[in-house]
């Protein structure tokens, strides 16, 4: 399999900021959209892009009209990019940033649908696809691109291509993968099938931020085994180790947002501030390592169309989009 996870040699290391990683940047006139931006993540990639003159906007399930937007709800979707088209705005960014934590018993969307990757997924999936006009004008006039925030955890997922909503033998754990390995696989797909049209698809690992809703989910005594927490609760910050603050975990976010490395790539996944490399071995997670790399499953163009076409059927999405 031909790939293009090959690092660039950005210059910023793991332990780079979001506000380092944009410094000398001006973004004046681009427009964003972050998912899940109301805190975590998402809030301060907003922030630093917001600082280096994005216009910036922050959706997500507790915000008011007009920038309310629930993943689990087709008509909140649908709904939130008529809004954006009829304003007639280009769309430069779009950041697929929300998710939910992972819970203990199943959920389900209206649809059936798991929750985790209803949200994480199939709802970022048909909101893309609404936006696609947008991010096609800024494609036509220097480029669009769309970022989904993944995780490491893609390694040790995999789409469930009978049962993708866990009818039978739901594991939090297990689901929360697979919908990160969707995460890097669309991304594939997108770049594929829309780089024609000036729109590159990235997929990214921030490393793993203990102080986000998300992370925060597992609890304390799941944090500290993970070696996420010391005896105090507090954060263990080590960035080589994957361990982040939230702007160094936002700075790999906003790099797949605004570099100018990136001109001319997509279709890859990115871990600090870099693309990633392809490691097939496999590692086991512990609390000295975080596996995180590219792995051959998780970029396989196969897989990723064959995912686009599911995602298309448990999404009732318009195949003309």
């Amino acid at each position: 399999m031909t790939h293009h996870q090959h690092p660039l040699g950005s210059g910023f290391g793991p332990a780079a900021t979001a506000d380092e990683v944009l410094a000398g940047l001006d973004l004046t006139g681009k427009h964003v959209i972050v998912t899940g931006g109301g805190s975590g993540l998402g809030r301060e990639s907003a922030r630093a892009l917001t600082r280096a003159g994005a216009s910036v906007t922050v959706v997500s399930r507790s915000a008011g009209p007009p920038d309310r937007l629930d993943l689990m709800d087709p008509d909140s979707i649908d709904a939130f990019a008529a809004r954006w088209r009829e304003t007639g705005r280009p769309l430069d960014v779009l950041i697929n940033n929300a998710g939910i934590p992972a819970p203990g018993e199943v959920r389900r969307d209206g649809r059936g649908n798991e929750a985790q990757f209803s949200t994480g997924h199939l709802g970022h999936f048909r909101l893309t696809l609404a936006l696609r006009p947008a991010l096609r004008a800024a494609g036509a006039a220097g480029g669009a691109r769309v970022v989904n925030v993944s995780s490491g955890a893609h390694r040790f997922g995999e789409i469930r291509w009978d049962e993708p909503n866990f009818v039978h033998n739901y594991h939090p754990g297990a689901a929360y993968a697979q919908t990160k390995r969707a995460n890097v696989l669309f991304a594939v797909e997108l770049d594929r099938r829309w780089a024609a049209d000036g729109i590159r698809g990235y997929a990214v690992h921030p490393g793993v931020v203990v102080g986000t809703t998300l992370n925060d989910g597992a609890g304390r005594e799941s944090l500290r085994a993970q070696g996420l927490i010391d005896a105090s609760g507090r954060p263990i910050i080590d960035p080589v180790a994957g361990k982040k603050t939230v702007t160094q975990g936002a700075s790999t976010i906003v790099f797949a947002a605004a570099s100018p490395l990136l001109k001319g790539i997509g279709g890859v996944y990115l871990k600090d501030n870099d693309i990633a490399v392809l490691d097939d071995t496999v590692r086991p997670l512990t609390p000295d390592r975080i596996p995180s790399d590219a792995c051959s499953a998780s970029i396989d163009p196969e897989s990723a169309g064959r995912l686009w076409e599911l995602s298309e059927a448990l999404g009732v999405v318009d195949r003309a989009r």
